[in-house]
């Protein structure tokens, strides 16, 4: 597609987000980042910067009506569109990945720093980050400790730590697939246990999800999808719950 030339607006946003993103670890130069977008003009900008630079990183947009396009656009990102559903944006940018490597990114999650010394696996497994919200509150220092030890006990990471994946590794297990929510937690359940590894670098998301619906109201839903999920409850019927 022609991106053609961002406007000052876009360029500026990029431009401030874009502090301490280091450049060079072994998997980056092999490496293809997908982000799946809906309306994420408020994040993405900072997300896009933290990756640095990377061989490919495709967004995959949902058809926003903000200025998610232009920003990923000016990034000089390639833009995809799919109907709205993460777990199918994600499948349509998987299918245009042109790396063996695979980072599987939420729009409002930034790495860290040193995430690229941490991006380092073998084929035969997946890694994820350490979740972080940008925020002081001591709930979220206790959500984190919670989702560590979720992530410890289960092997259940959530998107919002991202995935670090070989492309034969995700074919093997059956790829993404084509789900309105709950995507993630699929796709590490196919992985298993066994074969997921925490690597040692923040994901830091936003929390404004949780400020705006209040912690436990929020991780409460979160814990009544889950077990919806693995009580059968078809996705679909989930996704009325959680929006």
């Amino acid at each position: 597609m022609d991106r053609g030339r961002p406007d000052d607006s876009v360029a500026d946003a990029l431009s401030a987000a874009s502090g301490g993103a280091s450049l060079g670890a072994p998997i980056t130069g092999n490496l293809s980042v997908i982000i799946p977008t809906l309306d994420a003009a408020a994040t993405l900008a900072a997300t896009l910067a933290a990756i640095g630079r990377v061989a490919q990183v495709i967004v995959v947009d949902g058809a926003s009506s903000d200025a998610t396009a232009a920003i990923a656009a000016a990034s000089g990102a390639s833009l995809l569109t799919a109907p709205r559903g993460r777990g199918g944006q994600l499948a349509a940018g998987v299918a245009a990945a042109t790396q063996p490597w695979l980072l599987l990114l939420h729009a409002d999650t930034r790495l860290a720093p040193d995430w690229r010394a941490a991006a380092q696996l073998e084929p035969s497994l997946a890694g994820y980050f350490r979740f972080r919200l940008d925020t002081p509150d001591r709930r979220a220092r206790r959500l984190e400790r919670m989702v560590t030890w979720r992530n410890r006990r289960f092997g259940l990471p959530y998107g919002d730590q991202g995935l670090l994946i070989h492309r034969d590794l995700l074919r093997a297990v059956g790829g993404v697939r084509a789900l309105p929510l709950m995507e993630d937690v699929d796709l590490v359940r196919r992985l298993g246990r066994a074969r997921l590894v925490p690597l040692a670098a923040d994901a830091v998301t936003s929390a404004r999800k949780w400020q705006t619906e209040g912690y436990l109201r929020r991780s409460a839903r979160n814990l009544a999808c889950l077990a919806l999920w693995f009580a059968g409850v078809p996705p679909w019927l989930i996704q009325r719950i959680y929006r």
